[in-house]
């Protein structure tokens, strides 16, 4: 086994690191106890280990990555998990095995440029209310000129995305040729600018960002209005107008309570 370098020698690399995590939560509403089971068993199956490697693997291609690595895990009795090394140079598989000599120690160099994309997923139902939630973690950290910005809409668009928390942080710094460091190396006031108008259409959007610390948060929740769409097993068409009424009220003081990240207090019963 080849002993690791002591000290690496790098050559025109960008030294910046470049975070985008999400937190992509998906919100229903099952009646019965066999519904919810039946919720947690799709959701599942629909977002295992191998479908999320599918979704991060199309995440290396809009990135302009390359895999170096994926490992991959389902759990029991629910959720996975998918990490995938990336790097933003090509993989070379051909070996040097012509006859000369092989590199001073002072001419070898290596590329900081090794990245990751993670994912992790979480489904869960409260005990007796019939309220179900999934919630997808997701990170995307390169170091290098790729950004992992050009991912978003994909992965907003890949998964049930009715609310979604998005973080995104520069580390780090990279020098210029005259020597003068640089902590940020693109444009940015808002995530929401890397956005189609059809997303910031279709969510209630609200920033934190704090610019100085290249920091930048973004909420979003779905304006959704279709009941519809968030009822599992069963349709309006099963349900009275009280019984809307109530399924409605606890989705929206669900949503609205991941939204803020608070819990909100009981209704007054009059």
């Amino acid at each position: 086994m080849n002993e690791p370098f002591t000290k690496l020698k790098l050559h025109g690399f960008n030294n910046l690191t470049k975070s985008l995590s999400f937190s992509i939560y998906d919100i229903c509403y099952a009646k019965t106890e066999q519904q919810r089971k039946e919720y947690i068993e799709y959701i599942d199956e629909q977002y295992n280990a191998d479908r999320l490697t599918d979704i991060l693997g199309e995440v290396v291609d809009i990135i302009g990555a390359n895999i170096l690595n994926v490992a991959r895990q389902d759990y029991d009795p629910q959720g996975a998990s998918v990490t995938i090394l990336v790097s933003e140079e090509p993989i070379i598989n051909d070996v040097d095995q012509d006859e000369k000599p092989g590199p001073l120690p002072d001419s070898v160099v290596a590329h900081l440029d090794k990245s990751h994309i993670c994912v992790h997923t979480y489904p869960e139902s409260h005990p007796h209310d019939g309220i179900c939630t999934f919630r997808a973690d997701i990170e995307v950290s390169t170091c290098g000129v790729i950004s992992p910005l050009k991912a978003l809409n994909f992965l907003i668009h890949s998964l049930e995305s009715d609310i979604v928390t998005i973080d995104y942080r520069v580390r780090g710094f990279t020098r210029d040729v005259h020597g003068k460091k640089h902590y940020i190396d693109h444009a940015i006031n808002s995530i929401q600018n890397f956005m189609t108008a059809d997303t910031r259409d279709a969510y209630q959007m609200v920033d934190v960002n704090v610019y100085q610390e290249n920091l930048f948060h973004t909420k979003m929740m779905l304006k959704e209005t279709d009941l519809n769409t968030y009822l599992f097993g069963i349709t309006t068409d099963d349900l009275t107008q009280a019984e809307e009424d109530e399924i409605r009220a606890k989705l929206t003081r669900e949503m609205q309570e991941i939204f803020y990240g608070r819990n909100l207090p009981d209704p007054v019963k009059v």
